[in-house]
């Protein structure tokens, strides 16, 4: 190899002064994202639960019953519980408070002390220390021991010692920051309902524990009950939007609020407990749909990507119900044998173990790994059912039908799944035949728009970039998949097009019973929802959600899943042009062309892709540009689930409690 110049200079300069050492936070602050996931959105909120979780942590211990949660004005965020008070007194090893300690050394904590918590989530010891080191403010107050002390911060660094601010009669802490706009440059403005998610989550997991959410920056008409009527109308008063979360029942609770759009098969929930090697805690219901949801979570964290207590699950759950079968001979008329999704059809369950030392597959705990826990919860989740069985013979017989069901309907899925693979384009067969692909192979570069009609697919072939945006449209309302077979949905021709446009195979189950899809030969990695901005284009973004979501997580989990949001208005006077997306938009561009008058403009009111020209439809949704697209993400995969099941699913008066409530938070022309 021959050394340049650069090298050498290079080498030189490369000495013991060049290794850099990181103390105290400072570490967190130049790489962050090594800690918190990201820098984005998901990493902004994810500040709140590291401090919610100590709380929790608390609360477990039995030390805590009441978590309240507020964003401030200003979009600080403060956290208050009742627990012990996070101790002040001076620390041996560091010669300063322990408060200190626990804000400012990464690996700090009362974690790794099991006389202080048998169990908790934030095992690394980095959580609270983190959100000090990303907060350009933050501020902690303990009661404890009848004082009130308080010390500030800034970037991690206190601004002057711990100090005794008052007297009380009560404990617990209080952690108020606001975090670092040089940190998280895209936004640091907290989202309402993602914070109010977690916390409902986190509530049932925790049965007995009171968490209350107030946005300080959002007045809202309170509603009440009519005493006679039962309806909600307005009282007249403003106050700031709130809510409180608490669960009697814990896990029951979570299945009854997931399964809200459904028809249960079973009346109740079947309930798994138990404390021989791990707290197990598990709750089960059937209903008459077809989708699995189960969810898995390991103190109070959600294991997305499952683990060996989902693992177990699975196993216990099967034999159980295989020997019932087998033992009352009710698999007589099946003539294939069953396979582990069959026992999972129409399932919603909840799995959530506590694990003194759990072992997770990295920082973002998304899987667990302890062996011993497949035995624990298989053996818990084996027992339980085989007492409910026994226990409830004509329930367990249509638990059993419904599985006899799934096997039946399985094997015609699978004869549709098939039909689907060979139409794809990477077997030969043609692409579907309104497809207008686009000239550039990469698919890094590729953009697939998926329209409403023909008559608006027409107008997005004219207007878009043939280079590497291709159109897809799609023949009126595609099938609603939330309330259809798995064949039913392989045998609908514009879900086959869909398959066959993006190169895809059908998602496969792994050998851990998660079905995922091969995403290597995609040919799109902007896959963009385009429809009309009125109630009927709502609703097929809807449908193809929906879709995407049973059928094709992973795209969604990718990052590959967009809609487009076309403009609602154009305000034009002469030859001057203003698009609108919102309304607010649209005041200001009358204020703007009219200057202060309502004369010498006109206003025109979008309602449908097909009403503006190729150019325009360029100019607005379809120019990288110029366009405002919407990445879909799944922050909390049970609330997602839980909200397609109930807007798309059978059931009638769950959706209607879900838009009266909703209704008044809603824009709904933005």
């Amino acid at each position: 190899m021959v050394e340049t110049d650069e090298m050498k200079q290079a080498e030189e300069q490369y000495s013991a002064n060049s290794i850099q050492v990181l103390e105290g936070l400072e570490a967190v602050r130049k790489r962050p994202s090594m800690y918190i996931g990201d820098i984005s959105e998901r990493g902004l909120h994810h500040l709140v639960y590291e401090v919610v979780d100590n709380c929790i942590d608390e609360a477990m211990a039995g030390f805590c019953d009441t978590v309240d949660v507020k964003i401030l004005e200003d979009n600080s965020i403060l956290v208050r519980d009742n627990g012990r008070g996070i101790p002040t007194g001076m620390h041996e090893k560091e010669h300063r408070s322990a408060l200190e300690v626990v804000l400012t050394v990464l690996h700090a904590g009362g974690k790794f002390n099991k006389d202080s918590y048998k169990v908790s989530g934030g095992l690394h010891g980095v959580g609270v220390s983190c959100v000090n080191a990303l907060s350009d403010a933050l501020t902690a107050e303990v009661h404890r021991e009848g004082k009130v002390f308080r010390q500030n911060y800034s970037k991690g660094k206190p601004l002057g010692p711990v100090e005794v601010v008052g007297e009380c009669s009560d404990t617990g802490t209080t952690i108020t920051f606001h975090p670092d706009a040089t940190i998280f440059t895209q936004t640091i403005v907290y989202k309402y309902d993602t914070l109010a998610a977690r916390l409902r989550e986190l509530a049932f997991l925790n049965k007995g524990i009171r968490i209350t959410l107030t946005d300080m920056r959002d007045l809202v008409d309170e509603f009440a009950k009519d005493p006679e009527t039962g309806e909600s109308k307005a009282t007249g008063k403003q106050v700031y939007r709130s809510e409180a979360f608490f669960s009697e029942k814990g896990l029951s609770q979570f299945i009854d609020y997931l399964d809200a759009g459904a028809e249960h098969l079973i009346p109740e929930p079947v309930c798994v407990s138990s404390d021989k090697i791990i707290p197990i805690d598990i709750a089960l219901q059937y209903n008459n749909g077809y989708s699995e949801k189960v969810y898995s979570y390991v103190n109070n964290i959600n294991t997305i990507e499952g683990g060996t207590h989902l693992q177990g699950f699975k196993m216990g759950l099967s034999r159980s119900l295989k020997n019932y079968a087998d033992k009352n001979n009710l698999l007589s008329k099946l003539k294939d044998p069953l396979a582990p999704e069959d026992f999972r059809e129409g399932l919603t369950a909840v799995i959530s173990v506590k694990v003194a030392e759990p072992q997770f597959e990295g920082q973002t705990k998304t899987k667990l790994g302890n062996t011993e826990v497949t035995s624990a919860v298989s053996q818990a989740t084996s027992a339980a059912m085989d007492a409910y069985l026994e226990e409830n013979p004509k329930l367990a017989k249509l638990i059993i039908e419904k599985v006899v069901l799934a096997a039946t309907a399985r094997a015609a899925a699978r004869k549709a799944r098939e039909m689907v693979q060979r139409k794809t384009v990477m077997t030969g067969a043609g692409m579907p035949g309104k497809l207008a692909d686009c000239s550039e192979n990469d698919p890094e570069k590729c953009e697939l728009f998926l329209v409403e009609g023909d008559s608006a697919g027409g107008t997005a072939k004219q207007g878009r970039d043939r280079k590497y945006q291709a159109i897809l449209p799609l023949r009126g309302k595609i099938l609603n998949v939330e309330k259809a077979v798995e064949s039913r949905a392989f045998e609908s021709q514009e879900i086959q097009n869909i398959y066959t446009a993006l190169g895809v195979k059908v998602a496969i189950e792994d050998e851990t019973g998660e079905k995922h899809m091969d995403l290597s030969r995609l040919r799109y990695h902007k896959v963009i929802i385009m429809t009309d901005a009125d109630v009927d284009g709502s609703h097929i973004a809807c449908l193809i959600l929906t879709f995407f979501f049973r059928y094709m997580f992973d795209l969604i989990k990718n990052g590959y899943v967009y809609l487009a949001t076309p403009p609602l208005y154009l305000v034009k006077k002469g030859k001057e042009e203003i698009y609108c997306w919102t309304e607010e938009q649209r005041e200001e561009a009358a204020l703007k062309l009219g200057k202060g008058s309502d004369k010498g403009y006109t206003v025109q009111r979008y309602k449908g892709l097909g009403e503006m020209s190729d150019v325009q439809l360029w100019e607005t949704t379809l120019n990288p540009e110029k366009r405002r697209l919407r990445q879909i993400t799944i922050e909390n995969a049970a609330q997602a689930e839980r909200t397609f099941s109930m807007l798309m699913g059978d059931d009638v008066p769950p959706r209607r409690q879900f838009i009266e409530e909703n209704a008044h938070y809603a824009n709904i022309d933005a």
